[in-house]
């Protein structure tokens, strides 16, 4: 008889079926695919009959110092199972990490040293603490398991998978078909992934909708291993600040989780309105009631959409700081922004008298002087955009030479300020 066969047989009470639909609607919200979802549905009922938790696991690559908004939306769905009673499998690639996920790339990533990892890593597991209760989580690095890995072994490893099977992957497709270089080195890339499952046996494995390939390859591995195969979930890519394209760091539309309370109530007010509801399902730990009750009242235009911004601001902060936190950056960013009162504590920054001509500099080379914008392209596209102003003055030409003055307020955009010191 075969296991799904068996795992039909079992008999819950109407009450313990009950308690399996509560926690698929709540593990369902939010994503994009189950696969599959029968199985999801066959697990939670094992789980709530013998009453032994889920093992779902999290894999991420510690590429970069830092993680944004885009990142917690998987991370949500991990606490959602956390919530549920479930165990969490919390995987840092500190292996995988240094190959670099291919997914996505048109060309070979650059392999990360083993210090750039460690030192990201260790960053990683602090931030993801503002999400997830860190008691009660499993952190697992990869190279436990995959660096002892023997050669015989990694070749009966590669032997589980063929290479048209990794050349369905859409981005080793195209790079295939242009005659692009492809290491074979990222082709072991799926394969750890995949083997992570199976060296944690997990019940689960969740991920973002880019990542299908080498999570579906942990249910693959799981099988050729004889292991009974993880159910997997997608969550989807959340959109940036731009309204475009994926929330990415290198794009600058992102919300950083480790940035001032401001700057995250900020950002987050400058949402486009029709991704608002996106941000409060994927990004949010409100509940289900609470984003129904959202929905229908923009819906029927009795919660206006800048009071829903604001409490998506709220929510933010209060969820990456605290509630004393959330309350001081909606006072300032009434104060600031919609009664228009400059900031009272702007940062003093110095500019030296002898970098100036004639007492006068290039507006630019004030805003980069001044660290308000990291580039001179950023400055002059701020000023066009009319989103510079010196002491409330908003500044139109970019090649305006500005007399400095101690003590002027320069402003960049809606949340940067700076106050000069000539020294």
């Amino acid at each position: 008889m075969s296991e799904v066969a068996k795992k039909e047989e079992i008999k819950l009470t109407p009450e313990q079926e009950q308690e399996v639909a509560r926690q698929f609607a709540i593990l369902k919200r939010g994503t994009v695919e189950i696969v599959p979802e029968e199985e999801l549905l066959q697990k939670l009922r094992r789980s709530v009959a013998l009453g032994v938790p889920l093992k779902v696991k999290l894999g991420l690559d510690p590429s970069a110092p830092d993680i944004h908004l885009g990142h917690t939306v998987v991370l949500q769905k991990l606490k959602q199972f956390q919530d549920l009673g479930h165990q969490v499998q919390l995987v840092i690639g500190d292996f995988t990490g240094r190959i670099g996920d291919p997914t996505g790339k048109s060309e070979t990533r650059k392999q990360l040293s083993e210090e750039e990892v460690k030192r990201n890593a260790e960053t990683y597991v602090r931030q993801f603490g503002k999400i997830l209760n860190a008691d009660k989580m499993e952190v697992h690095f990869n190279s436990t398991w995959l660096a002892p890995l023997t050669f015989a072994e990694v070749v009966a490893l590669s032997a589980k998978t063929t290479v048209a099977r990794m050349l369905e992957r859409d981005d080793f497709q195209k790079r295939y078909a242009n005659e692009q270089p492809i290491s074979i080195h990222e082709f072991f890339y799926p394969l750890m992934q995949g083997y992570d499952s199976v060296a944690l046996q997990s019940d689960i494995e969740l991920g973002g909708t880019d990542q299908k390939f080498n999570l579906l390859m942990g249910r693959h591995l799981q099988k050729e291993y004889g292991q009974e195969q993880q159910a997997v979930i997608m969550t989807p890519l959340l959109v940036g600040l731009d309204g475009e394209k994926k929330m990415s760091k290198s794009l600058g539309n992102y919300i950083g989780i480790d940035e001032s309370p401001n700057e995250i109530y900020g950002k987050a007010m400058s949402i486009p309105d029709e991704l608002m509801m996106n941000y409060f399902e994927y990004a949010t730990d409100l509940s289900l009631e609470e984003l129904q009750e959202l929905k229908e009242g923009l819906t029927t235009g009795k919660i206006h959409p800048r009071d829903a911004k604001m409490k998506l601001a709220y929510t933010l902060v209060r969820m990456f700081h605290n509630e004393e936190a959330a309350r001081e950056a909606e006072e300032y960013f009434k104060a600031v922004f919609q009664q228009r009162k400059l900031p009272d504590d702007i940062e003093e920054r110095e500019i030296l008298s002898s970098s100036l001509e004639n007492g006068k500099i290039g507006v630019i080379s004030l805003l980069t002087a001044l660290g308000l914008v990291p580039s001179n392209a950023e400055g002059r596209r701020m000023i066009q955009q009319g989103a510079v102003r010196i002491n409330e003055e908003r500044i139109d030409d970019v090649n305006a030479a500005i007399a400095v003055k101690d003590g002027m307020i320069v402003q960049v955009g809606k949340r940067k300020f700076a106050q000069v010191k000539l020294v």
